[in-house]
């Protein structure tokens, strides 16, 4: 069984890879976007 944390890990990477980072900038707003959809999923 997969626990919790490993679970948020790949959905992140999942996430990073799908969506990418163009820019610098980017990078920022992609990580931000990332941690929302951690919260989404661990409530």
């Amino acid at each position: 069984m997969r626990t919790p944390t490993t679970l948020l890990t790949l959905t992140l990477a999942l996430y990073v890879l799908l969506t990418g980072c163009n820019t610098v900038k980017g990078i920022g707003k992609d990580i931000e976007k990332g941690g929302e959809a951690i919260q989404r999923v661990a409530h």
